[in-house]
């Protein structure tokens, strides 16, 4: 990275935060002035005005030729953030495109902190500085749908009914591409291809079923050779996966008549049975009297607004009225009045669902009437939102039974806990627990999983782990002894080293200051399949623990050598980065040496002196730290090496006593918990 890079995200760091704008987002469409001969141009007209007309308008001076051109042409735009993505780059490497060479596409559009600028010219500047392979013709319609119909579901829609031949494409410039692509791979491959493009949007991402999860309902709800039925079916999601699951036919409805279009589009075009309809669930039911085999949904959650006043006496109730606080309790008795007798219902739910006052009366006669079988607490991530883990209940019909399966899985992985929740529910075994319905209808009625686990399984695993602490634990001790570094006064000491500025060493080139990064705007991809290094983890000295859904800008590798710094913390940290499996998160500085002249280990050990933390920190109590103003020694890299070696052993006399601290800690909880369980006996000799 060159000094343009430096200067390119020190200019960032001060500057306002620019917000990313994806070519997905709606813009407004142009319209033409409105005259008393012409009468005006409404939204319909315009998008439906053929070549002869429009060209008349213009010769008529009522639309502009830049609008003329801009609807015929229907060229599709890309931002900064786009333009890294299709050359493999960061976003900071395209802003040295754009200063360096004079050759690079002006903009064309957006704003001038997110400027767009013309895909075709882009990619044939990419093309000719040999930074860019050939886009797919699937990536290059789905863009110029984007940028025709600018919005995500109008872009799928119009093309999916182009496939089924009713409506034509109204973007005919767009349509040889289409029907090229159908002739050569089928209108289903087609259709396919351009709907995980649209799935693959980080706002789709956002609010639909993870492909993880959505299996594992499906598969729950046991599908295979049954009707399945999705109250709050969106765009169809669940439906697909109960196909792949071997459901024979499928129906939904939902209240956004964008979303329930589409998935009309998906049965239609696939030819598969069944029907999707538009409107509220709970107020206006599609489906009334009708019961199917399965029913999965993932309901929203938190209505207020749900049709309490207005259903008061719906027949739906047959488990108590659900107050207007418990609109999750109300999707449980909808999914239950349209469940065949034997069939099982598998919605996703908020945890709170399980434990809150207004909805125990319900719960109690879910559980004497054997409507819930299992409920299934999953680990934070499993869906939105991320930062919760939400539960699956699992309901079925004239099954009697004694007993609930609670099933904790919060510990367990998110991808790497479906067989285990499938083995829990169908066995009753491993991490299932069975708890009474007596047990379980005592004042609260709470089905919290984690509140049921006994005492004595915790203390058996406890009476496990206590033995595993205490040998690690001796272990960590005795190393650290050997780790304690040999520190003696200097014998004739010469006074404080002569010392030099890290912004005159960025200046100088022998340093890069990279960062802070900032959370980008929605339409931004999330990180993939990289764990992401927060504040937290570098004033803890844990490993990087941010998640993957994480947006921010520009993205950083980290790698080895490089040292971080956050920027607001109790005191001045300096870390070194010993792998490059991480990016950069919020709040810190990355501070990248050149090693012919600068050692890291030297380098993160003097920045955290008392006097640069004065020097570069302010008067809070929570100090915000510029880095540029903290100084280092200035002596040969040789006696850096020699500093940077003393560092890296108090670094690991550090580590070691934090572990020690940690496992110390842990070794008491689960001592207690073993006591308790009297699976633990005390040593009298050693009290």
């Amino acid at each position: 990275m060159d000094g343009r890079d430096i200067q390119e995200l020190s200019d960032e760091k001060e500057s306002t935060p620019s917000h990313v704008v994806n070519p997905t987002r709606r813009r407004a469409r142009p319209r033409s002035p409105r005259s008393a001969d012409a009468g005006g141009l409404s939204s319909e007209s315009q998008c439906a005005v053929n070549k002869s007309s429009i060209s008349e308008l213009c010769q008529q001076r009522f639309l502009p030729w830049i609008v003329y051109t801009a609807l015929m042409q229907q060229r599709a735009r890309v931002t900064a953030a786009d333009i890294a993505r299709l050359a493999g780059v960061g976003r900071a490497a395209v802003s040295n495109w754009r200063k360096r060479y004079d050759s690079f596409p002006a903009p064309v559009g957006g704003t001038a902190a997110s400027p767009q600028f013309d895909l075709d010219e882009v990619e044939k500047w990419l093309a000719g500085q040999g930074k860019l392979a050939e886009v797919a013709a699937e990536d290059r319609l789905w863009r110029a749908l984007l940028a025709a119909a600018g919005d995500p579901s109008e872009a799928l829609a119009v093309a999916g009914d182009h496939l089924r031949g009713v409506p034509l494409l109204p973007y005919e410039n767009l349509r040889p591409d289409l029907d090229s692509l159908t002739a050569h791979h089928g209108h289903r491959k087609v259709f396919a291809d351009l709907w995980q493009r649209f799935a693959d949007l980080p706002g789709q991402r956002a609010v639909t079923t993870p492909d993880t999860l959505a299996d594992l309902m499906v598969t729950l709800a046991g599908v295979r050779g049954r009707t399945v039925f999705d109250p709050a079916c969106g765009t169809g999601r669940l439906l697909r996966a109960a196909i792949g699951g071997g459901a024979t036919e499928v129906y939904g409805q939902d209240n956004d008549p964008a979303a329930t279009r589409l998935a009309k589009l998906w049965l239609a075009v696939d030819d598969l049975a069944g029907h999707i309809h538009t409107g509220d669930s709970l107020r206006h039911d599609g489906f009334t009297g009708r019961t199917f085999g399965a029913v999965v949904a993932n309901l929203p959650f938190g209505l207020t607004n749900w049709g309490h006043e207005d259903l008061g006496y719906d027949r739906r109730w047959e488990f108590g009225v659900p107050p207007r606080t418990e609109p999750e309790l109300a999707w449980v008795q909808h999914a239950l009045a349209h469940l065949e007798p034997g069939g099982r219902a598998v919605l996703l739910m908020p945890p709170s669902a399980a434990g809150r006052r207004a909805g125990r009366r319900i719960r109690a006669e879910l559980l004497r009437r054997s409507a819930i079988q299992a409920i299934v607490a999953l680990p934070a991530g499993a869906a939105a939102p991320h930062a919760v883990g939400l539960h699956l209940w699992i309901l079925d019909r004239d099954t009697p039974a004694s007993a609930v399966l609670l099933i904790d899985a919060t510990a367990l992985d998110v991808n790497a806990s479906t067989a285990k929740i499938v083995e829990a529910v169908e066995t009753g075994a491993g991490l299932a627990q069975a708890v009474p319905v007596i047990d379980l209808l005592d004042e609260e009625v709470d089905l919290t999983p984690s509140r049921h686990t006994p005492a004595s399984d915790s203390g058996h695993n406890s009476a496990i782990t206590v033995q595993e602490s205490q040998q690690r634990l001796a272990e960590l001790i005795d190393s650290i002894r050997d780790l304690m570094p040999n520190l003696s006064p200097e014998a004739d000491p010469s006074g404080p080293l002569p010392a030099v500025a890290v912004g005159d060493l960025i200046r100088a080139g022998h340093l890069q200051l990279l960062g802070p990064v900032r959370a980008a705007s929605a339409d931004t991809d999330p990180i993939p399949d990289r764990p992401v290094l927060t504040s937290d983890d570098v004033l803890h000295g844990r490993p990087a623990s941010g998640h993957t859904d994480l947006r921010i800008a520009p993205v950083i590798p980290l790698r080895p050598g490089d040292v971080v710094v956050p920027v607001l913390a109790p005191r001045l940290t300096a870390r070194v980065i010993g792998d490059n499996t991480a990016v950069l998160g919020r709040g810190l500085h990355l501070l990248r040496c050149d090693p012919d002249t600068l050692d890291p280990w030297f380098l993160a050990g003097h920045l955290r002196t008392s006097a640069n933390e004065r020097q570069a920190g302010g008067s809070s109590a929570t100090l915000r730290f510029d880095v540029r103003r903290a100084q280092v020694p200035r002596i040969p890299l040789a006696e850096q090496a020699r500093h940077g070696a003393m560092f890296r052993a108090l670094q690991q006399f550090d580590d070691a006593l934090r572990a020690a601290a940690e496992l110390s800690g842990a070794l008491i909880r689960h001592a207690a918990d073993g006591l308790a369980a009297g699976l633990i006996q005390a040593e009298a000799e050693k009290l």
